[in-house]
């Protein structure tokens, strides 16, 4: 059962409110999702470059959004595994997107990708891959 963005907007404020305070849900789509991470001095790290772990976040996050977004509200889905690649520095201090694409959405557990950017340059900063487990539906 898919879920609406809105849908999972009104999910998230009830259940976990502090995970849109810095970051917005620009889009959910078939097998996908777009996220907007507002970038604070906390996420920069020394030579003024935003840290893995922001990243890290913002893709969990992106895949989160997007299994909701396809196999509904499941609030217990969890992360099983996340590698990251950087690819390159991204712009301090400059916010930064996350775009997911789900590429298996299986009964068990969903596999997908994250593409960052830095909002001021088109060629990525970090591709993310990610897998979920989906908890048994009754």
């Amino acid at each position: 059962m898919k879920s609406s963005k809105e849908e999972i907007v009104q999910f998230l404020q009830h259940f976990f409110t502090p995970s849109l305070e810095r970051c917005e849900i620009e889009d959910v789509s078939d097998k996908g999702s777009t996220l907007l991470w507002k970038v604070a001095d906390v996420d920069l790290r020394p030579g003024g470059t935003i840290s893995g772990p922001t990243m890290m976040a913002l893709a969990d996050f992106a895949l989160y959004v997007a299994i909701m977004g396809e196999i509904g509200l499941i609030g217990l889905a969890v992360t099983t595994n996340m590698n990251i690649n950087f690819l390159r520095k991204p712009s301090g201090g400059v916010d930064i997107r996350g775009v997911c694409k789900l590429m298996k959405v299986g009964k068990a557990l969903v596999v997908g990708e994250v593409f960052i950017y830095s909002i001021d340059n088109d060629e990525p900063v970090a591709h993310v891959t990610g897998t979920y487990s989906i908890p048994p539906q009754k």
